[in-house]
């Protein structure tokens, strides 16, 4: 069986499979890509059980055929060399594998296509179409908010739940909540599912940067994103996500108002003097003034900041841990913020001021115990 292919088509489609392929999988031929050549098209599916992702590419070729071939010295060797037609020629009796270019010949033993696992199929029991601005702008403003605590697999992925008005994406890690909705996005035959965070930081990484159409569909176990010549296929975290309405404080007496950049670069500043424990910084609000501040009382560190807002409500004075401020400022895309607060062992909210009139995002993130310094 012989195809001839640019070596640099073929690279660009692998690389941007690749990223499912871990170093050492539970079964040793994961480590390889499964090639299906029929008619002049190459199939090319990489899996590590869980997740697996499939690209196509045209090629030359009147044979048809499969093989396993060794991913990572596939992928070097396409790196190290120049734009060219290449050559692969393989033996369906060996499994040997020959790679051919202009100035040299590459030989690599390739493993039998039918111990490759079965990639499998998705009904469109539930589907939708969204962007791809749209699905990014979704992973982006939640996947750094999921949990690592494999204890709690349903916080380990994001909860995708489509109705006939909205869809509306959460993620937690049970000391921050986001939850992102899109009115643009619906569909008739909605449903629930949670997303694993491997699958959606492959798809963020894999998603072109032209907007494009993206088809999901998905049944009780599996989804499957489909974009241009790429297909990804994930089995779905089947647990039961938190209820996350009940969390999220209605009654918050307290408005602050204040420069998203001012705030965030302050806090970053501020967070340096904070405890490396806790990354305690400390929000003293009144009237139309924040004063930030941390200590450290291991190493006698200290810092704080005073900046102007807008301000609605009482005085208060609330901790945060700094690392989720920041983390939650710097995937707000917005100028200006608001703080939304009730009392000081009370979740605060973050939502931006101006923002695509077919999203909502809002942000909690829980307060720690203040230290008693002044």
């Amino acid at each position: 069986m012989k195809f001839i292919v640019s070596s640099s088509v073929l690279l660009k489609q692998l690389s941007g499979i690749n990223g499912v392929i871990t170093t050492n999988p539970v079964v040793p031929i994961l480590e390889n890509f499964l090639f299906e050549i029929s008619e002049n098209k190459l199939v090319v599916t990489a899996s590590d059980l869980q997740t697996s992702m499939i690209t196509e590419l045209e090629v030359e070729s009147k044979e048809s055929g499969n093989i396993a071939v060794p991913a990572r010295i596939l992928l070097e060797t396409l790196k190290n060399l120049p734009e060219q037609p290449v050559t692969f020629t393989i033996d369906e009796n060996s499994y040997s594998i020959e790679i051919s270019s202009d100035n040299g010949r590459y030989k690599l033993a390739g493993e039998n296509a039918t111990d490759f696992p079965k990639v499998p199929s998705v009904s469109d029991d539930f589907s939708v179409d969204m962007s791809t601005d749209v699905l990014s702008s979704a992973i982006n403003n939640t996947i750094f908010a999921t949990s690592n605590d494999e204890l709690r697999p349903a916080m380990t992925g994001v909860y995708m739940n489509l109705t006939d008005s909205n869809c509306t994406f959460v993620s937690t890690d049970g000391h921050r909540l986001i939850r992102y909705r899109r009115v643009d996005v619906a569909s008739d035959n909605g449903n629930a599912i949670i997303i694993p965070r491997k699958a959606l930081n492959l798809l963020k990484t894999t998603l072109p940067s032209e907007n494009v159409n993206v088809t999901v569909e998905f049944n009780v176990s599996n989804a499957f994103f489909k974009f241009g010549n790429i297909k990804m296929i994930c089995r779905l975290i089947d647990e039961r996500f938190p209820d996350y309405e009940n969390v999220i404080p209605q009654q918050n007496e307290n408005k602050m108002t204040i420069d998203r950049s001012e705030f965030l670069s302050s806090l970053k500043r501020i967070a340096i003097y904070a405890n490396k424990t806790t990354h305690q910084v400390r929000l003293k609000i009144t009237g139309s003034e924040l004063q930030i501040s941390a200590e450290d009382l291991d190493f006698a560190n200290e810092a704080n900041e005073r900046l102007s807002c807008e301000h609605d409500g009482g005085d208060i004075e609330i901790g945060f841990n700094a690392k989720f401020l920041i983390e939650m400022l710097s995937n707000l895309d917005a100028k200006k913020i608001n703080l939304h607060l009730s009392e000081p062992n009370k979740a605060g909210l973050l939502t931006p001021i101006d923002k695509d009139d077919n999203e909502d995002i809002l942000m909690l993130v829980m307060p720690v115990m203040l230290n008693n310094y002044v």
